[in-house]
């Protein structure tokens, strides 16, 4: 089996591989690209999108720079997600994100991971595994989710929170490693934040 087959299967592999870099760097120049368009072409923008993600659905939008390993080629987004600042897509791996979902600044997608035996390491070994986020999820600033993991719908993370398990639907979690805060419940149905009532006519 060739380096390029292990990237999808969770096996050790040598990310340095020659054809591996070629097709890498390939995506890296449309990445580029992406990141130097001005503010004033958002079509040409969208367009480049089109031509960088495996899947990109319709309304997204990301806002420069996005940094990723494969510039994108192996995430998949769905509709209407707006990105802040500084999204980071170690898209390795597939990297799977649901219609609607929010990012803020500085969030990091991760599918990539080094063995902890020091020797392997040394010899450059690494293995992916793939992210999974559900639908209309809001992660905050500066989130950080790990390799392998799955947040359900609807779930919000708080800033600053490292996401090392999986996360259910419809929960707020926080914190480093993450955990469950407590449910969506009716509370957010009439606050919006800290005591602040939402308008009737919004719901």
């Amino acid at each position: 089996m060739e380096e390029r087959d292990k990237l999808h299967t969770g096996e050790l592999y040598l990310p340095g591989d020659e054809s591996i870099m070629a097709e890498q760097n390939r995506c890296l120049e449309r990445l580029w690209e992406f990141n130097h368009t001005p503010p004033t072409q958002p079509e040409r923008r969208a367009a480049l999108l089109g031509e960088l993600f495996a899947e990109i659905g319709e309304g997204c939008y990301i806002e420069p720079p996005l940094h990723a390993n494969w510039g994108g080629h192996h995430v998949h987004f769905g509709r209407n997600i707006y990105v802040n600042f500084n999204l980071t897509l170690v898209d390795d791996t597939h990297i799977y994100v649901g219609d609607c979902t929010m990012f803020g600044p500085n969030v990091v997608l991760a599918t990539a991971g080094h063995p902890v035996l020091p020797e392997l390491r040394g010899q450059g070994y690494q293995y992916n595994l793939p992210v999974r986020i559900g639908r209309n999820c809001w992660l905050g600033a500066g989130v950080i989710v790990l390799p392998g993991v799955t947040i359900g719908d609807n779930t919000v993370v708080g800033a600053g929170s490292v996401v090392t398990r999986d996360l259910p639907a419809n929960v707020v979690a926080v914190g480093n490693p993450c955990r469950v805060l407590r449910a969506v419940d009716e509370r957010d149905r009439a606050y919006y934040v800290r005591g602040r009532a939402i308008p009737p006519e919004l719901l």
